[in-house]
């Protein structure tokens, strides 16, 4: 059984070695199973693409795929999957806080029947700003994008081929993984595995980042137009309230003059609702231009392995060996036979 594990990679020079090592040596302690790498390089202006391509040249399982600028983590993540060829699809971060070590939990738990697993963090080594969202990211997901209430999500996942094959048919310029996994399926499980400490750098999420990640919500969602037709419709009925109190006030006590502080309130209110909604609104149409504009989820600009089949590129790898160490043997044995033909000639026996 093939598992194909895709990375997205950011500026990860100093990292992605180690991790694809460590994942060949999980595989070679579990019989049955093989594994190819799709390494995308999302925009990263050191050594990674160059590290990545040193590391297809090395093993034949490994395919590189080169991005033309920076798209995001889950733009990355589209493009690994379309390259991916896998029986199981595994996703993975390039920092080391997804674990080799831990993948083999995921593999037996969807072996169970799932068509998706999570791995969750009993104990997270992030930092309480990075808690705080991820809770966040929680409670959002599950009101907007209908995750189901018992399933924790994260960064570590594995998909079946079926899952896969509709997941890449989603083409919009802005996904979010998640979002596109829970229209696909809710056969979900959860499997506890170790959250690690990150080896190199920082998180590459800016406050603007996580932002725009959680906005992709939006692609998956119209609670946010419902939200502003019902708001629409609260500060409608409270404004009929005021206007008839103000109203019965007036009648009761005629000689109370009607201030501009009241109504100004009102006005600022009601106008804030108003601009808010139409925000909302905004967004939606912006995103849709965007979409009818063909903007691209992903842009490639060069590939490693990408389009040889894993097992062909293998058998030439063999074929190559062989032809070599063929040549290497070859001098030594013109020189046996050399040998052989002049020790003939000394005791005088035919050639």
């Amino acid at each position: 059984m093939t598992v194909s594990v895709v990375i997205p990679c950011y500026y990860s020079e100093k990292t992605i070695r180690k991790v694809v090592e460590l994942v060949m040596a999980e595989f070679e302690k579990n019989e049955g199973y093989t594994c190819e790498f799709v390494l995308v390089n999302d925009g990263s202006t050191d050594g990674t693409y160059a590290e990545i391509k040193r590391l297809g040249e090395q093993y034949p399982n490994v395919r590189g795929v080169n991005l033309m600028r920076n798209f995001g983590q889950h733009n990355a993540l589209m493009a690994a999957l379309h390259y991916a060829k896998g029986e199981y699809v595994l996703g993975m971060d390039d920092d080391m806080q997804t674990h080799p070590s831990q993948m083999f939990k995921l593999i037996h738990k969807i072996e169970e029947g799932y068509d998706l697993v999570y791995g969750t963090y009993p104990q997270k080594k992030n930092s309480w700003a990075k808690n705080l969202t991820s809770k966040l990211n929680e409670v959002t997901s599950r009101i907007m994008l209908n995750r189901p209430k018992e399933i924790v999500s994260s960064n570590f996942w594995i998909i079946t081929r079926a899952v896969q094959q509709e997941v890449v048919k989603y083409e919009s310029f802005n996904p979010y993984i998640d979002g596109i996994f829970y229209r696909v399926t809710h056969n979900i499980g959860n499997v506890p595995v170790e959250h690690f400490k990150r080896e190199v750098g920082t998180s590459g999420y800016t406050l603007k980042k996580l932002i725009n990640l959680w906005l992709r919500y939006w692609n998956f969602s119209v609670i946010p137009l419902r939200v502003s037709f019902f708001l629409g419709v609260c500060s409608a009925v409270a404004g009929v309230i005021i206007a008839i109190l103000v109203i019965i006030n007036k009648l009761i006590y005629p000689d109370i003059p009607v201030g501009w502080s009241s109504t100004l309130c009102v006005m600022v209110v009601m106008l804030g609702l108003v601009l808010m909604v139409l925000g909302i609104i905004g967004e939606y149409l912006g995103k849709i231009i965007l979409i009818l504009n063909n903007t691209p989820q992903y842009i490639v600009r060069e590939t490693m392995n990408a389009d040889v089949d894993m097992e062909e590129r293998v058998k030439a790898l063999i074929r190559e060996t062989t032809i070599q160490a063929a040549a290497v043997m070859e001098p030594d044995v013109e020189k046996e036979s050399a040998e052989v033909k002049k020790s003939a000639v000394e005791k005088g026996q035919p050639r």
